[in-house]
């Protein structure tokens, strides 16, 4: 069954501060104080690749069970290539966000070891922040309130 999933986010003041909250929570995202920002949270595009590692480690441990692995440990340590001058458009033959994302997964788990690798790639391919990743969505403003 489909599940719709929200967050809101607002500007705060003080530098480039934003608010993320989703149910009872709140996530802080800003930008270094070199970049204008108050270096209070980390950037969006940091807080992307933990929302993706988060995920993988997270479905790691609710899908160990579906593949009979015994799952200890599970992390993940990833990095994404972004160059600012798409962005900032300087340089508009130069893609706007990530032009690749790397990751390095580590787990500690029992059985034999092709199996255990066999489980990462199988939960790097059930994982829902990277299916959206890498398969893309389509992204629609379904409206824009403007006030004075």
């Amino acid at each position: 069954m489909k599940q719709t999933v929200r967050a809101s986010t607002k500007k705060v003041p003080g530098g480039l501060k934003v608010d993320t909250k989703a149910r009872s929570f709140t996530l802080i995202c800003d930008e270094p104080t070199d970049s204008g920002g108050t270096d209070e949270g980390m950037t969006p595009v940091e807080a992307l690749l933990g929302s993706l590692g988060s995920c993988m480690t997270i479905a790691a441990f609710i899908l160990a069970g579906q593949k009979s692995i015994i799952l200890k440990d599970f992390s993940v340590d990833i990095e994404g290539d972004l160059d600012p001058d798409g962005f900032l458009g300087i340089n508009e033959d130069v893609r706007k966000g990530f032009s690749e994302i790397r990751l390095s997964i580590q787990l500690v788990a029992d059985g034999d070891p092709s199996e255990v690798e066999a489980f990462a790639r199988f939960v790097e391919s059930r994982c829902p922040v990277g299916d959206t990743l890498s398969g893309g969505v389509p992204i629609t403003c379904q409206s824009i309130t403007v006030r004075q």
